[in-house]
């Protein structure tokens, strides 16, 4: 009896001895990427990654850091390999949480930064993609946040091509909004991101 006690403390301080380490490399990421160290960061997730196997997070970071990065106009040059390896990140995501609206959200976002790389040659094959990845997102969350807004934004983007009417649009645009506002994360460390584009797409949204 003394000795399965002792196994079952012994246990227990080693989940959460573990926890607490995830919790501090985490913080120490998302840290490090607010401040503007983006690779910096995106390798500590990976690392994190290799060693939490079982969870999603670290993946979806290093997928989410590799493709804000690929949109900026100064990493052109790199914007294929920020694209890949945001890519195979969140493939290793998807293996742990295979139906998750985040992960489609995040897809959704690497479809568009490949489109905008040459909208000419890849927008007939990855527009049709990056819709239909929020379309599955919508169906596992109809009330995500990230899904509902950027779907919007999407078909958006592409209104002031096509000339479409965007009040619809608009419309979705400021739903989020409400959307976001009674969002709560289930860690601190899941996805909450997005209020602040959406409130300036709002302004902005005619």
């Amino acid at each position: 009896m003394v000795r399965l006690f002792t196994t079952a403390v012994l246990l227990f301080c080693s989940a959460v001895f573990g926890q607490a380490k995830f919790e501090e490399g985490m913080g120490k990421a998302l840290g490090m990427w607010q401040s503007g160290q983006a690779t910096e960061a995106s390798a500590l997730f990976e690392r994190i990654a290799s060693v939490e196997k079982a969870n999603w997070l670290p993946n979806y970071y290093v997928a989410m850091i590799n493709t804000v990065e690929a949109f900026k106009p100064e990493n052109r040059e790199k914007a294929t390999s920020l694209i890949e390896k945001g890519q195979n990140a969140l493939n290793n995501a998807k293996l742990v949480s295979p139906t998750n609206a985040e992960i489609n959200v995040m897809q959704a976002l690497i479809y568009t930064a490949i489109l905008v790389q040459d909208p000419m040659s890849n927008g007939m094959k990855y527009s049709p993609l990056a819709m239909a990845e929020y379309g599955k997102a919508l169906a596992i969350d109809s009330k995500n946040p990230r899904a509902v807004f950027g779907k919007a934004e999407f078909e958006l983007g592409g209104a002031k091509w096509s000339g479409a009417d965007t009040k619809p649009l608009c419309a979705e645009i400021n739903r989020s909004l409400e959307l976001f506002t009674n969002f709560k994360p289930e860690t601190q460390f899941h996805p909450n991101w997005g209020l602040d584009r959406a409130q300036q797409a709002a302004a902005n949204c005619k």
